[in-house]
């Protein structure tokens, strides 16, 4: 018995592809918090370390590195970064002609 697969390349963002609303906030959200996480982890931090470096609770700090999105404004994630002695930059650019809609971007580095 044969089984053919179908395999759909994606768009780039899950949030997208699964139709979410604010698909773009989300997944600028998850990059940020997986940035949070990657830098927690090379401290060696402890969750309750981390808790009181980042001005929280541990169990924000859980929800944090288990990918929580919903309890996380992007504010909240970029004093989080701050607090992690990480520059935020944030840019304002008019879109490109060739998109329909402005969209946001997260870009990371360093």
């Amino acid at each position: 018995m044969s089984r053919e697969h179908l395999v759909e390349e994606g768009s780039g963002n899950v949030f997208a592809d699964l139709g979410l609303p604010d698909a773009e906030e989300l997944l600028s959200k998850a990059q940020l918090m997986r940035r949070i996480g990657e830098i927690i982890k090379g401290r060696n931090l402890t969750q309750a370390q981390a808790a009181r470096l980042l001005g929280a609770t541990q169990p924000v700090v859980s929800n944090l590195l288990r990918g929580q999105i919903s309890g996380f404004s992007l504010e909240r994630l970029v004093r989080f970064l701050t607090a992690l002695d990480r520059d935020v930059e944030i840019v304002v650019k008019r879109r490109s002609r060739t998109r329909e809609h402005a969209r946001v971007k997260v870009r990371l580095t360093g």
